[in-house]
Parts: structure tokens; C-alpha cells; sequence
């Protein structure tokens, strides 16, 4: 087997350089699609991770007896990736783009096989957490990279690629998770487990794409790695998901919580002590936010990511739990949040790219974000999966008009060398809006649900029906009744067992007679209609912020051709000065630049 000479590698390496440097910094048409290739596949990995899991939830909790705990899931994966987002932009401003992506490859799928092998859900949470740590990388530095080769207004000339990608994986995700997990068993692993496995094969092409197509030129800097800023952002940020998430359980004024309370404002302290220190090598520079519109931007993404992942996790669980939909059935029925979405999101992004404007789409957006959460807040047990489907569809088409907008704000209001961190950072708090989204939802999900369930069980007309089901012979006969009329039973003798009825396995409700799982599914619908109007308070204060974005006028060149610019000229100043002459800055008026005399060294 013959190997690469390493004198080879370097030759191909400095080539490309030279080329580059020739060029001003700009690619070609050719060298970006092999350079997006290499981010679709990185892409496309992390993205059908999310959909795919997503629409499992239910089965998987359902089989390690917590669902409840699903939240720990999501949240263990949001926390980490949340976390390392900052550190991946971090580190690839200083050992470059690709060995960051192919490092952030390698934890995913070390995080998926874990996964697939967890036996309860506390397992599964933490090898959860650390596929999120790799999913931390793909998303960030893809976007990263885009800021990199692209100028803002091109961008859209190639977000394409980038739907095509999400839109395929979001349709097949949704769909092969409730294939999978309505599998009792394939290749004698159970059925849910190949949602994780199935990363191991995917990754694996994705890594032979990155090692093939993505190469970027890149300048090595010396600078320090902020350690004790990543320390100070995990002291900020655990404490307050981890109350968020636990609050309800804990009690809000015991103990626990009572030290989340203190270690966060701890930790924002410190944050903001050790990234003054730090300066221009802090993780997340404080300088960023001296731009109103990066401030601006980046609060919208935390507030837009809370609704965002609140309607993600929420949606799915009450297709299958309130309209009786299988988990395939749930995953089909996301496909118009999807098609919203995408359409959307191509037809602002097709308008920013030829006018240069983008200060009506977070407006719009987030406006009809409004309008959807006011709507689904009405949702009941007896409203049709249309009605629900529509407001899916005008869900899709508010988030659309986001995410790629406030990401080219943020990355249009900082310089060329500042577009790693800048991107890392608004993709770091956007995740944070979207983990403390995940922990709230289901926090007030569960918190309501005891009382929404004895209000179903206290309710004449509801009531009435299942007391006719559950005397009747033929419904007693049927061995699909029998988890639900056991649950009853219990019911009976212990009222408060209702409470958490549907804190575990829920798979009692499956198949049951449609009048003795009413209440049940009263109550499911009752508590998701509070979680939509948690989401609609926060986006109406995104709506109301979106007024405040000022938006700057979008470049016309990329990061590396305006880097490039800025090394040519450095360049120029010394070739000038050892030419001979003096370069002053700021000359007073009508002063004349020195000479120096010929042949003075």
C-alpha cells in the first residue's frame, strides 16, 4: 500500500497557497462547490440527527420507562454543543477550519455508537451530550466557512445547496425515525437504536468528503486559548438549564435551586472579568457587541431559538400522544414546517442577494412566529391534524426567514479576521435561547399536566364516556384496552397515580378505545396549548426587538478576499519601506513624506 510523502502533501499545500494569493483571495465557482460539498456532508449528519431523534422521543422513552426524562436528552445534547460552539470558532481561527470539522466528525460518531448501546435514559443523556459536543463543530464552522469564501450579498446564490440539504434531511429524518423506532427489532438490535447507529455509516462518507473537498487557505496566529472563559461560560450556563430543566422537581426555592440562582450571576461575573482580560483572544471578544447590530442579533437569535426548539420538541409529541399518530405518521405530518421553512427561506434569501436589503425578514419572521404561537395556543383534543398542519406551515415560514438573516447581520458587522468567532458566537447564544427553550417546555409541559389531567377526569362530558367504555364487556374483551383499564383502575384506588400517568410509558394509550384515552388526551392537548403561549410571550418580544435591528449594507467581498486585500497592502507598506521610503501616518496638511537620502540603510 503506498503512502502520501509528506514533502508531497506540503507542495500540494503551498500551491494552493500561491494560487490564493494570486487570485486576491477569491475562489472560483469550481473551488466553492467542492468546498460545500465538504459542509453538506458535516451538515447533513448534525441536521438528521435532530429531525431523526426528535420523532423517536416518545417511543425510546416510552422503552426505558422515562419519558419524562426526554428532556435530559435533549438538553444534555443542546448543553454541550452550546457550550463547545464558541470553542470550535475559537480554536479553528487558530489551527484552521478543516481539522476543527474532522475533529468535531470523530466525537459525534463516538457519541452515536454510545447512544446506540445506552440501557436508560440517564445513559443515553450523557452520550447524548457528547454527539452534542460534535454537533457543537459541524453546524458553527460550516456557517463559518460560508462567511469565509462568500461575500453576504453571494451567499444566497448558494444557499441552495444548504436547503437541499436540511429539506432532505428534515423529510427523511422525521420518516426514518418513526420507521426505526416502530421496528421491534432489526438485525436483532432493537429498532430505535439504529436512529444512532445508522450516524456511523453516514459519517463516515461525510468524513471522506471533508478529507477529499474541504480545503481552505489558512493563516496561522498566535494567540491563547481562553481557557478560563470556557470555565466561566459552564459555570453561567449549566446552573440556569439545569433549574430550568429540574425546577419543577427540586421546588423553586429549594436548595438546589437556590445554588443555580447564585452560580449563575457567579459565573456571568467572571465571564465578563476574564473576557476583558483576554481581549482580542477571549472565546466570545466583548468588542463584538460594541456593534448595535450584532448586539441586536444576537438576542433575537436567543429568543427565535427558544421558539424555534420549544415548537420542535413540543409538535411531535402531541401529533403521537393528542391525534393518535404512529411515529412515522408524526414524522410525515412535520413535512410542512419543512416545506415553510424552505420556501422562505430561498425567496428572502434570493431577495437580499439582489437588492442588499435584509431589515424586513427578522420583522416579518418573527411576526409570524407571532401569529402561528397565537394560533396553535387553541389547540384541543378535538381540533383536526389539519389545523395543526397549518400552523406548522406558518411556523416554517417565519423561522425561514431567520436563520440565515440574523447569521449575515452578525457576520456583516465585524471585520473579515473577526467571522469565526462572530459566527460561533451568535450560533453559541442562539443555542443557548434554544436550550433554555428545550428545559422550559418541557418543564411547564409537565408541570401542567397534573393539573390538565384532573380537570379531564373532573370534566361531566368527558368523564361520562370513559365510565361507558370501561363498563363495556366488548371493550373489556379487547386486549388493546387492557394497559389503559389498568391505569383506571389504579386511578380508582389511588387518585393521585393520575398525576403522573403520563410522566412514564405512555404507551398505554396505543390503540385504546378513543373514549378511555379522552381525558388523557384532553389533558396532553390542554398543557401543549400553554407551552405554545410560553413561546408566543418570548417571540413577541423578538417582534417587538426586530424594529431595533439596524442593518448595515451588506459587503461585496468575501472574508478571504478582504483579508487577502488587507495582507497585500501590509505587504506594499514594507516593500515601500525598504524601498527607501518613510510612511507617516496622519501627515498634517500640506507636509511632504521624508526621503531618505540614497543609499541610507
Amino acid at each position: 500500500m503506498s503512502r502520501t510523502n509528506p514533502s508531497s502533501r506540503r507542495s500540494a499545500s503551498e500551491a494552493r497557497a500561491k494560487q490564493f494569493e494570486e487570485s486576491g483571495g477569491k475562489m472560483t465557482h469550481r473551488q466553492i462547490l467542492f468546498i460545500i460539498f465538504g459542509l453538506m456532508a458535516g451538515m447533513f449528519l448534525a441536521s438528521l440527527d435532530q429531525t431523526i431523534v426528535g420523532t423517536s422521543m416518545r417511543t425510546i422513552g416510552d422503552d426505558l420507562d422515562g419519558i419524562s426524562l426526554q428532556a435530559w436528552v435533549t438538553t444534555g445534547y443542546l448543553i454541550l454543543s452550546t457550550i463547545s460552539t464558541p470553542l470550535y470558532g475559537k480554536l479553528s481561527d487558530i489551527f484552521g477550519r478543516r481539522p476543527l470539522y474532522i475533529i468535531a466528525i470523530v466525537i459525534f460518531l463516538i457519541g452515536s455508537l454510545l447512544a446506540g448501546l445506552a440501557t436508560d435514559m440517564y445513559q443515553l443523556a450523557i452520550f447524548r451530550a457528547i454527539q452534542g459536543l460534535g454537533a457543537g463543530g459541524l453546524m458553527s464552522l460550516a456557517l463559518t466557512v460560508m462567511g469565509d469564501i462568500l461575500a453576504p450579498r453571494e451567499r444566497a446564490k448558494y444557499q441552495g445547496y444548504f436547503l437541499a440539504t436540511f429539506g432532505i434531511s428534515s423529510v427523511i429524518g422525521p420518516l426514518l425515525g418513526g420507521l426505526l423506532s416502530g421496528a421491534p427489532q432489526i438485525l436483532g438490535i432493537t429498532g430505535w437504536r439504529w436512529i444512532f447507529l445508522l450516524n456511523l455509516p453516514i459519517g463516515a462518507v461525510a468524513m471522506v468528503i471533508v478529507l477529499l473537498f474541504l480545503h481552505i487557505p489558512h493563516t496561522k496566529r498566535e494567540v491563547r486559548i481562553d481557557w478560563w472563559g470556557v470555565v466561566a461560560v459552564i459555570v453561567t450556563v449549566v446552573p440556569i438549564l439545569l433549574v430550568a430543566e429540574q425546577g419543577r422537581e427540586w421546588g423553586w426555592g429549594s436548595w438546589g435551586a437556590i445554588l443555580c440562582y447564585v452560580l449563575a450571576p457567579l459565573g456571568l461575573a467572571l465571564f465578563i472579568v476574564v473576557e476583558r482580560r483576554m481581549g482580542d483572544d477571549a472565546i466570545i471578544p466583548l468588542k463584538l457587541f460594541k456593534s448595535s447590530t450584532f448586539t441586536v442579533a444576537t438576542i433575537l437569535g436567543v429568543l427565535v431559538g427558544f421558539g424555534m426548539f420549544g415548537a420542535m420538541m413540543t409538535i411531535p409529541n402531541y401529533l403521537q400522544i393528542a391525534t393518535g399518530a404512529t411515529p412515522t405518521q408524526a414524522g410525515l405530518l412535520m413535512i410542512p414546517m419543512v416545506l415553510g421553512l424552505m420556501i422562505s427561506s430561498i425567496v428572502s434569501g434570493q431577495l437580499i442577494s439582489r437588492t442588499g436589503r435584509y431589515k424586513i425578514f427578522p420583522t416579518l419572521g418573527t411576526g409570524l412566529l407571532v401569529v402561528a404561537f397565537i394560533y396553535m395556543s387553541f389547540v384541543s383534543a378535538d381540533k383536526p391534524v389539519w389545523y395543526v398542519l397549518i400552523g406548522m406551515l406558518v411556523i416554517g415560514l417565519g423561522l425561514g426567514q431567520l436563520m440565515q438573516t440574523l447569521t449575515i447581520a452578525s457576520q456583516n458587522s465585524v471585520g473579515p479576521r473577526d467571522i469565526g468567532v462572530a459566527t460561533s458566537s451568535s450560533t453559541f447564544f442562539r443555542s443557548i435561547g434554544g436550550t433554555l427553550g428545550t428545559a422550559v417546555v418541557f418543564s411547564v409541559l409537565f408541570s401542567r399536566l397534573g393539573n390538565t389531567l384532573l380537570d379531564a377526569f373532573t370534566n361531566p362530558e368527558i368523564i361520562a364516556g370513559t365510565q361507558a367504555a370501561a363498563a363495556d364487556p366488548a371493550v373489556q374483551a379487547n386486549p388493546a384496552n387492557a394497559a389503559i383499564l389498568q391505569v383506571l383502575a389504579n386511578a380508582q384506588t389511588d387518585p393521585s397515580s393520575l398525576g403522573t400517568a403520563l410522566s412514564g410509558d405512555t404507551s398505554f394509550l396505543v390503540g385504546a378505545d378513543s373514549r378511555l384515552s379522552l381525558p388523557f388526551v384532553d389533558a396532553w392537548a390542554n398543557a401543549t396549548s400553554t407551552v405554545f403561549l410560553v413561546c408566543l410571550a418570548v417571540v413577541a418580544v423578538a417582534f417587538v426587538l426586530s424594529f431595533f435591528l439596524k442593518a448595515t449594507p451588506l459587503r461585496q467581498r468575501s472574508a478571504l478576499e478582504e483579508s487577502a486585500a488587507e495582507d497585500a497592502a501590509v505587504k506594499a507598506q514594507l516593500a515601500a519601506e525598504q524601498a527607501g521610503a518613510l510612511v507617516l501616518p496622519d501627515l498634517p496638511t500640506g507636509s511632504v513624506p521624508v526621503q531618505k537620502p540614497a543609499g541610507q540603510a
